[in-house]
């Protein structure tokens, strides 16, 4: 069977290299959705354990010591879905706002011809989202076109795809992977199951 269980904790990934995160889209604690990313050694470097439990309005994402990294809030306004994505548990100036396709933020058409799923500004500039969260197939471009983060579907030692709850998110040097891991949980609540 595929590793996927965690052999300790894990610091957030960094370096010059890329980091592999494969998610799970389960939580650690019993009777609670959410998400846990592991390194590649099977080490937990991010999860959520409280998805969903206050009515999708707001997740923490924590590190592996269930310290909060982030907090994200959904804004709905009438012209489409906002999310503000908040340092620590939310108290503070926004980090990054995230708004799905067609939600107001203007100046899609500057991303090309993709599919756009969801745009994302900040203080490091913006990012847009495209592909299929449903294939488990998106990529992230920051403002200059550049590929920096992917997620795709995770085979197993033996090659055979692992379902749509298991799946890889690759994030580049130069963008926060706790950032990266932001927009999986978020693209979750605009485009999974639950939406």
């Amino acid at each position: 069977m595929t590793k996927v269980h965690p052999s300790g904790s894990a610091a957030a990934p960094s370096g010059d290299a890329p980091a592999a995160l494969t998610v799970w889209r389960k939580s650690l604690l019993l009777n609670f959705k959410g998400f846990v990313a592991f390194d590649s050694n099977g080490d937990v470097v991010f999860r959520v354990d409280d998805y969903g439990a206050r009515g999708g309005s707001s997740i923490l994402l924590m590190n592996a010591a269930g310290e909060p990294l982030l907090t994200a809030r959904r804004k709905m306004l009438s012209w489409g879905e906002r999310w503000t994505v908040y340092e620590g548990e939310g108290r503070g100036e926004a980090k990054l706002t995230v708004r799905r396709k067609g939600g107001g933020g203007g100046g899609l058409l500057f991303w090309g011809q993709g599919k756009v799923l969801a745009t994302a500004n900040g203080a490091a500039g913006g990012l847009a989202v495209e592909g299929s969260y449903a294939r488990r197939s998106c990529e992230v471009f920051d403002d200059r076109r550049r590929r920096v983060a992917e997620i795709c579907r995770k085979e197993s030692t033996g090659g055979v795809l692992l379902g749509a709850d298991v799946f890889s998110l690759i994030v580049q040097p130069g963008l926060d992977a706790a950032i990266a891991m932001a927009l999986v949980l978020l693209l979750d609540q605009m485009f999974g199951s639950s939406s």
